[in-house]
């Protein structure tokens, strides 16, 4: 078996009487997207803090690149090549578009946050945010106000973000939530794509985008991994269908 890029081993968290992740054992593959689907409450944004370092386990280890890592800070696995886009948008917003990706570049050089304003004329930080930029199609937004940004394009800049740290593996949490469809679909097909530059562990509310790109598909109920397949193993799971997917099996 190829050795897994992110794994997480038996990771609990409990709060108080409830567990919210119950002996969770999950790996990511390299070039491979693994999808976490489940219904609200069942836990996903508690395993997703947990593997980025916002949130300690109570109990098991998460390992990244084959380190443990499981007490080591957000940044630090940043640092280690771990990229993350946010369910809620952790842009600044009154920045430009290109600030907010040269931010990205300037975590990504290793130098301080407070030389920020000298790091906005370095010209290799400005290539390599405007490189991000052209990739997931904000060439043309560059120097308008983040605040201004769709939804859907502000989505696109946390991606574009996430480029200028050269992950070695993505961490997305619902990347599609807000977009319309004709959204969906390009973003979609970008993703898809990536997955060769890093793997994806992706957690996604957009059933069409689940199965159209993951290679395989975790179900998360109450704290549980419930199964893990390919999307028709998923498909044809009578305790899938029961717990989540219903109609759209």
């Amino acid at each position: 078996m190829t050795e897994a890029v992110l794994a997480t081993h038996a990771i609990s968290k409990n709060f108080g009487a409830l567990k919210a992740s119950d002996n969770i054992s999950i790996d990511l593959r390299p070039n491979e997207i693994h999808a976490i689907i489940g219904p609200n409450g069942a836990g996903k944004s508690t395993l997703i803090a947990q593997i980025c370092g916002t949130l300690k386990p109570c109990a098991g280890n998460v390992e990244l690149l084959g380190r443990d890592v499981t007490k080591e800070s957000a940044r630090d696995r940043v640092r280690a090549g771990l990229g993350r886009t946010f369910q809620i948008s952790a842009l600044a917003m009154e920045d430009t578009v290109l600030q907010n990706a040269m931010l990205g570049a300037l975590g990504a050089s290793g130098r301080p946050w407070r030389f920020f304003g000298p790091a906005l004329r370095d010209n290799e930080l400005r290539d390599a945010a405007e490189c991000a930029l052209l990739r997931v199609g904000l060439e043309d937004f560059m120097r308008v106000r983040t605040a201004e940004l769709s939804h859907g394009q502000r989505r696109q800049l946390e991606v574009a973000v996430s480029l200028t740290l050269n992950p070695r593996v993505f961490v997305m949490d619902e990347p599609m939530a807000g977009l319309g469809s004709e959204g969906s679909k390009r973003l979609t097909g970008f993703l898809d794509a990536l997955r060769h530059e890093a793997p994806i562990l992706l957690v996604e509310h957009d059933m069409d985008a689940v199965f159209a790109l993951a290679d395989r598909i975790s179900v998360l109920v109450y704290g549980r991994i419930i199964a893990t397949g390919s999307g028709n193993d998923i498909r044809a799971n009578p305790e899938v269908q029961e717990a989540y997917l219903g109609d759209e099996a």
